[in-house]
């Protein structure tokens, strides 16, 4: 990575969307996308780089406005 990116919060929900359509591209429909539970969005998210947010800020309001920022960023590409 030849620049800086600042880390990513819980409340960037945008952003986050971003990085999980960028690591998982088109192996989630729109179907798919909303059949993840929030146990495993949560992992995934954690594992994100830059993401700077931990496990305990977490909540479901942040898990469904991430869910439905990933939707429109898959639909956003198609």
């Amino acid at each position: 990575m030849n620049h800086y990116e600042p880390p990513i919060e819980w409340a960037d929900h945008e952003d986050v969307a971003i990085a999980l359509y960028e690591k998982y591209g088109d192996d989630f429909t729109e179907a798919k996308i909303y059949r993840v539970r929030f146990t495993e969005l949560l992992e995934w998210i954690l594992t994100l780089p830059n993401f700077a947010g931990t496990r305990e800020q977490s909540t479901e309001g942040h898990l469904e406005q991430i869910q439905a920022k990933w939707v429109y960023e898959w639909r956003d590409h198609q």
